[in-house]
C-alpha cells in the first residue's frame, strides 16, 4: 500500500485531500518541466543551432517565470490556510482532554469527569505477541466514536509531540503553553470520508 495513512476522522480526511491537491500540482509541474528539457534539448542542440543567439533580455518570459510560481503557491496556500484553521479548534466539543506530556509517560486528565491517569510505554522484554514497540501502552487514551473532542495539550518537562496520524492530530505538548487543537474517530474499522 502507498500512500497516507487511511483516515478515521474528519481532520485527516482535509489533510488527505490536500496532499492529492499538491501532489498533482506537483505531478503537472514535473511533466512541463520535463516536457520543456525535451523541447530544449531537441530544439537548441549544437546541429540544429550551430551559432548561438546572443538574445538576453525577454520581458515576457521573465515575468511569466516569476508570476506563475507566485500564483501557484497563492493556490495551495489558500486551503492549507483554510486547513490550519480548521485544525485549530472546534466550536462545540462534546468532551474536552488535557493530555500532559512527561519523559517517557503521558498523562491524560479528563477535567469534567475528573477523571486522570498516566500512560507508560512496555517495555521491549514486556511485550505480547503482535504488539509494537514503544508504541505499545500500559493505559490506552479511550475516546468516543464520532464525538467532536477538544484537545489541550501541555507539558511538564520538555517539548513533547502529541500525534495520532489516523486522525491528523499533532501538536506540540511545550512547557508552561497550553495548545489546542481537537479531534474526532470514526468507528474503528471503517474509513472516514467526508
Amino acid at each position: 500500500y502507498m500512500g497516507m495513512q487511511k483516515a478515521y476522522g474528519p481532520v485527516k480526511s482535509r489533510i488527505d485531500s490536500l496532499n492529492n491537491l499538491v501532489l498533482w500540482i506537483i505531478i503537472i509541474i514535473t511533466l512541463f518541466v520535463a516536457a520543456l528539457l525535451l523541447y530544449v534539448i531537441w530544439r537548441f542542440n549544437a546541429k540544429r543551432n550551430p551559432v548561438p543567439s546572443r538574445t538576453t533580455h525577454n520581458t515576457v518570459l521573465e515575468i511569466t517565470w516569476t508570476v506563475v510560481p507566485v500564483l501557484i503557491l497563492v493556490f495551495i496556500a489558500i486551503p492549507s490556510f483554510r486547513l490550519i484553521y480548521y485544525e485549530n479548534r472546534t466550536a462545540d466539543p462534546d468532551l474536552t482532554i488535557k493530555v500532559t506530556g512527561h519523559q517517557w509517560y503521558w498523562e491524560y486528565t479528563y477535567p469534567t469527569q475528573k477523571i486522570d491517569f498516566s500512560s507508560y510505554f512496555v517495555p521491549t522484554n514486556q511485550l505480547k505477541p503482535g504488539q509494537l514497540r514503544l508504541l505499545t501502552v500500559d493505559n490506552e487514551l479511550v475516546i468516543p466514536v464520532n464525538k467532536n473532542i477538544r484537545v489541550l495539550t501541555t507539558s511538564g518537562d520538555v517539548i513533547h509531540s502529541f500525534f495520532i496520524p489516523s486522525l491528523g492530530v499533532q501538536r506540540y505538548a511545550i512547557p508552561g503553553r497550553t495548545i489546542e487543537t481537537w479531534m474526532r474517530a470514526g468507528r474503528v474499522g471503517t474509513f472516514y470520508g467526508e
